[in-house]
């Protein structure tokens, strides 16, 4: 019971975190007529101090990557389960919380901080965006730190991915890529508008990410040295 109540309150803050400061930094973007730059940069920064945080107790913030966990059998159902209950609580009650201190004007014209489908692309092409992002995003938080033989460099990589996404195609789809996140400020501000992409195109990113990571990626081998890992000594 013990174990459940830390992962879950691992993963309602730091998918809290990840929502306030992301949603937040879009809110004061738009004040100055948008600035990409520094919403890529909360974004990513807010995920890799969580990450680092939390990397021991679980850290996944995002239900892409704990159902990707969950395909490739990196997790157990259970705990999945509880992961994603506690990752959409914790984006719900961070879009909340800003709605409750934000100003209500600001709040309504950015749809408290949350990402909309841009009139410049199809919604085939945003769930393509969306899904392409996310396999970016599993495939750094495989690569840096669920294998066993990934480089401890706690959650910098990943952070780094997801502020790459946002600067990428932020301007098309909000590069969400990360279906809680996108469900907390649509909740609060009752605007549900391309959920269905932004919860479809993640998970699928995410399970194919994983697969191609477990399946044709990851090896228990160590490589060759005449084309190994970079550094490797004949």
């Amino acid at each position: 019971m013990r174990d459940s109540v830390r992962h879950f309150l691992s993963e309602f803050i730091g998918t809290f975190a990840l929502t306030f400061v992301g949603s937040a930094a879009i809110m004061q973007a738009s004040q100055g007529g948008g600035n990409l730059v520094a919403v890529a940069l909360a974004h990513g920064l807010v995920l890799s101090v969580f990450v680092s945080a939390f990397m021991n107790i679980g850290a996944h913030f995002n239900p892409a990557v704990t159902i990707g966990l969950l395909v490739v059998r990196r997790i157990e159902p259970m705990m999945a389960g509880l992961y994603v209950v506690a990752q959409v609580a914790g984006a719900t009650a961070a879009a909340l919380t800003l709605k409750a201190t934000f100003p209500a004007a600001l709040f309504a014209a950015t749809r408290g901080g949350g990402q909309s489908v841009s009139l410049d692309v199809t919604s085939g092409q945003a769930f393509l965006l969306e899904m392409a992002g996310t396999m970016f995003l599993v495939w750094a938080v495989f690569g840096t730190a669920v294998h066993h033989r990934a480089p401890r460099i706690g959650g910098f990589g990943i952070g780094l991915a997801l502020a790459c996404d946002i600067l990428a195609f932020g301007n098309l789809t909000g590069a969400s890529v990360n279906p809680a996140r996108s469900f907390g400020p649509a909740f609060a501000s009752g605007i549900f508008e391309a959920q269905g992409i932004y919860w479809l195109a993640p998970i699928t990113g995410g399970i194919l990410a994983a697969l191609i990571y477990e399946k044709l990626l990851a090896t228990d081998e160590p490589e060759p040295v005449d084309h190994g890992a970079i550094g490797a000594q004949p």
